[in-house]
């Protein structure tokens, strides 16, 4: 790229406005009647200057401000978008989602399901919206902060007279009859009182404080680029799990999340209630609404961690060795390898089995009792004497569905079984649905029924599995955000240029912000001194709009 050579004899990349060196304007500048641009010092940003190549063309896309307020814009829409009906995560598992969501929603629950939203956060628009941000902010950020940091660490002590007179603060007073060198150093006393850092050069003065807070925005970027690197990374497998795993007394499951590495039994299920006799008053009022035994005081599971030695074998047990028991109640979960599992729901008294007997429908002769594990059932049941039973089909929450038996789910919530019973008298068997009060024959001219004879329960617990490695990546990207926003908002840049043209001290000053408080300090540090205190060329010109200053 052509380079342009300031009469200083500083190179200044081209789309340079203001020489880094001397801040003389060049010719870039065209309105040399108003106050100087000092956004970015003048410098030349590389999305003002390189459009040829594709690299090109990206990184000034990227570049804009307003691509990245539109990409957070999408971001914020789509996560609102995300809160119109429950998650995947969050719906009953016993239905495929592409079903549920159009059984229970309609054409809009299709839609929603069709376009993504039922898995917003892990959907591959969704990340690619949060990788467009993350982009967008590294090269807004290079994109600027390399020439302001190269402009600043440039700049000189000595700055050029079009540069002091287009400042906004800007005073000169003649010094004609007074001690030039007396009045400097009482300027620069005053300066230094207001913590400003001094550089002179042939007499002239740089009075700078503050210089860090100009990195506010780009400490601000880096914290939300860190952020961003911990909610993706949440996606990659071993990094972020948060499952729920239900076990029932005596079960032993895999974790969930874990890959078959660990597994859960539960020893037992513990639930207590509080009771008008034994609790506080401050209880009382509470029970005596709700009932008695209706509030739980305590649930927790009896848990024993295992973990699994050697390969998954398709078909046979794992083999397992006990890795730790621990009691789990709300708030205090089971910990090991990064892995914690909270107690967080329960269900009691879930059908476990359930007993019946051959019955001779005439004689009312119970012929034997088979027992039906509703999770494993059997598919036939020897009574003897050449009594049998066969399951022909089980359904653990039974429901008619167009008139044809079916189930909702596999939890055995509403168990039915549609029964062969085979007996010397009636050999090619008999078939019969059996439901809760309910006993369905065919034609009604079986010789034989199954009558309900008993039920076995127990209880289930609802634990949520949690491992996350981002969450460090995460309160690391929000602490560093804070300190941006603090650097950035608490503290300005300031800058005083004072030097001497002839017999005139000429004063200049510029801040990023708070104009107020650099006209304050400028005003303090000239008060033991003769020289007028310079004005704000924007409150005194009337024409503010066109921003003409005097020449």
């Amino acid at each position: 790229m052509k380079e342009i050579t300031c009469e200083c004899g500083h190179l200044n990349p081209e789309g340079t406005i203001l020489c880094e060196a001397c801040g003389k304007p060049t010719e870039n500048d065209k309105a040399e009647e108003k106050l100087l641009d000092m956004r970015y010092e003048g410098s030349a940003r590389r999305s003002q200057t390189y459009n040829k190549t594709i690299v090109d063309k990206v990184w000034n896309f990227f570049s804009s401000v307003k691509v990245g307020v539109w990409i957070i814009v999408l971001l914020l829409s789509a996560s609102s978008f995300g809160t119109i009906f429950p998650q995947e995560g969050f719906i009953p598992q016993n239905l495929p989602a592409n079903t549920y969501y159009e059984n229970e929603y309609g054409f809009a629950g299709k839609m929603y399901y069709q376009l993504g939203f039922h898995d917003l956060y892990g959907s591959w628009w969704y990340m690619l919206l949060i990788a467009g941000l993350g982009i967008s902010l590294v090269i807004a950020s290079l994109d600027r902060f390399i020439p302001l940091y190269k402009s600043l660490k440039t700049q000189k002590v000595t700055r050029h007279e079009s540069f002091m007179k287009r400042q906004r603060v800007f005073g000169k007073t003649s010094i004609q009859d007074k001690d030039t060198k007396l009045e400097l150093s009482n300027i620069k006393d005053g300066l230094a009182k207001r913590h400003y850092t001094i550089r002179e050069e042939n007499g002239n003065i740089l009075a700078e404080k503050y210089r860090f807070s100009r990195w506010g925005p780009y400490v601000n970027h880096i914290g939300l680029i860190i952020f961003l690197i911990g909610a993706m990374l949440r996606f990659f497998p071993g990094m972020y799990v948060d499952e729920v795993v239900w076990v029932r007394e005596g079960e032993t499951r895999p974790v969930e999340g874990t890959n078959g590495q660990y597994y859960i039994k539960n020893e037992g299920f513990i639930f207590e209630t509080y009771n008008s006799e034994s609790s506080d008053e401050v209880f009382q009022s509470a029970i005596s609404r709700a009932g008695e035994g209706a509030i739980a005081s305590n649930f927790q599971t009896n848990a024993v961690l295992y973990e699994r030695k050697g390969e998954i074998i398709p078909g046979a047990e794992p083999e397992l060795e006990e890795i730790k028991e621990h009691a789990i109640k709300v708030n205090q979960p089971l910990k090991h390898d990064s892995y914690a599992m909270y107690q967080v729901d329960y269900k009691l008294n879930e059908f476990k089995a359930m007993s019946f007997d051959l019955e001779n429908k005439e004689t009312e002769e119970s012929l034997g009792t088979i027992k039906v594990d509703l999770i494993s059932p059997e598919k036939k049941y020897d009574l003897g004497n050449g009594n049998s039973v066969e399951l022909v089909s089980y359904f653990p929450d039974f429901i008619l569905d167009n008139g044809e038996p079916n189930t909702k789910s596999r939890i055995p919530d509403n168990p039915a079984f549609v029964f062969r019973m085979i007996t010397p008298q009636t050999p090619s068997g008999e078939i019969s649905l059996v439901a809760i009060q309910q006993n369905i024959e065919p034609n009604g001219t079986n010789d034989y029924k199954m009558t309900f004879a008993g039920i076995e329960t127990r209880n289930v617990s609802g634990l949520t599995v949690r491992k996350d490695h981002t969450l460090w990546l995460l309160g690391l990207g929000g602490a560093i955000f804070m300190i941006g926003v603090i650097q950035g908002m608490y503290w300005n840049h300031r800058r005083v240029w004072v030097q001497l043209k002839g017999n005139e001290i000429w004063v200049a000053g510029h801040t990023n912000k708070n104009w107020f408080g650099l006209k304050n300090d400028i005003n303090k540090a000239l008060q033991d001194t003769s020289i007028d205190i310079p004005v704000d060329q924007v409150e005194e010109d009337k024409g503010i709009n066109t921003g003409k200053v005097e020449k």
